[in-house]
């Protein structure tokens, strides 16, 4: 006689806590991360961008001068270089700066700056200078670094008025990194407002919000600048100016937005789960915020960060033009209206560091777009 096979009772299987943390690398934020990660020059040009803006943040504290200081025996001085060994092949361990005395060319008769030996001044930091609002907020004179009287430091050399370009650069990336922020950020919550209205509801909506968005794009941009910038009262506080700027930019920069979230909600508000959730009683406040908006989030916030380079460019050509922020102010823009004449970028082609850092702060957004979007792509490994 056969016996029967005994079964034994199996236990019920346990998820350990690392398959459990490992589900969890399925959720859209994760993965994208996670396919971020694998992008290095994205990776690179985020630190650069925080480099950047933290210098932006600490720009009077960083700068040895300020906006007004100025030299008029060093006016278009060259770059000082930093030493370690001086004349006499003596190795110092402070890095220090030698000072500028001008000449004359024996032939063109321009005046010349060199390099005065004798005189040396070695970098100190933490140093007492002009006095500033640290942060806005805390009167200080505290510098990052700078040398003792009589000498001058200027790093990055001099402009037409001998005032320090280094200085100049790293205050005037106050304005040229947060206009074009600032601006992106009221553009986004414009475009993605009457984006929203158009391509949700439609009928009479759609049809006005899209006639507005076509009339805008209709103008050149160069005129509209020029006519927008001409309605800003001559004369004005510099935070006032600051306001306009941005709002022509908001006023300007919302409608490529609005369109793609118009298409975006036109292709989502017929899927089974809005129409569940419209069944269901659920208000159009909600379903927006709730249902939609998630679909494509990761999207806008490429678009954003791409959106970003373009003002950056704005801003600076606006400036560059005289048609944006002026003195006693500067930017990046500002700084570059001396390079206009060409034979001042050919004498003193250090005039040109400005376009270098716009150049610089450009790519690197545009390097951490294209690695937010391929991380975003869910088609893309």
């Amino acid at each position: 006689m056969k016996t029967l096979p005994v079964f034994k009772r199996q236990k019920p299987a346990v998820i350990s806590p690392a398959k459990t943390k490992d589900a969890n690398y399925s959720s859209q934020w994760r993965l994208i991360y996670l396919k971020f990660k694998k992008h290095k020059l994205a990776r690179i040009s985020l630190v650069i961008l925080a480099v950047l803006y933290t210098v932006a943040l600490f720009a009077q504290f960083i700068a040895p001068y300020g906006l007004q200081s100025y030299d008029s025996k060093y006016v278009n001085a060259p770059p000082m270089g930093l030493h370690f060994i001086d004349a006499d092949g003596k190795f110092h361990f402070k890095p220090f700066v030698y000072g500028l005395k001008s000449e004359r060319d024996p032939e063109t008769m321009r005046k010349m700056f060199v390099a005065d030996t004798e005189n040396r001044y070695p970098i100190q930091f933490f140093v007492r200078g002009e006095e500033y609002k640290f942060l806005g907020l805390i009167p200080t004179s505290l510098h990052l670094l700078g040398v003792e009287e009589p000498g001058r430091i200027f790093l990055l050399g001099t402009d037409g008025m001998g005032r320090d370009m280094f200085s100049r650069i790293v205050l005037g990336s106050q304005v040229s990194l947060s206009i074009p922020l600032v601006g992106v950020g009221i553009s986004f919550v414009i475009g993605l407002f009457l984006g929203g209205i158009s391509g949700y509801f439609g009928g009479w909506m759609d049809s006005v919000i899209q006639r507005i968005i076509e009339i805008i794009r209709s103008f050149p941009t160069l005129p509209l600048w020029m006519a927008l910038s001409a309605a800003i009262p001559p004369r004005i506080p510099v935070v006032t100016m600051y306001l306009y700027i941005v709002i022509i930019f908001a006023f300007i920069g919302w409608t490529d937005l609005a369109r793609v979230v118009r298409g975006k909600f036109i292709s989502l508000k017929n899927e089974d789960y809005v129409v569940a959730a419209k069944i269901a009683g659920v208000s159009d406040g909600k379903i927006i915020v709730k249902h939609l908006l998630p679909g494509f989030i990761s999207y806008l916030v490429v678009a954003t960060t791409l959106a970003i380079p373009g003002m950056i460019l704005a801003e600076t050509a606006m400036s560059f033009l005289g048609l944006g922020i002026r003195s006693p102010a500067t930017s990046w823009g500002v700084l570059l209206q001396e390079a206009q004449k060409i034979e001042n970028v050919a004498l003193y082609p250090w005039k040109l560091f400005p376009l270098g850092i716009v150049i610089l702060t450009v790519l690197t957004y545009n390097f951490l777009g294209d690695g937010l979007r391929d991380a975003a792509d869910p088609y893309k490994k």
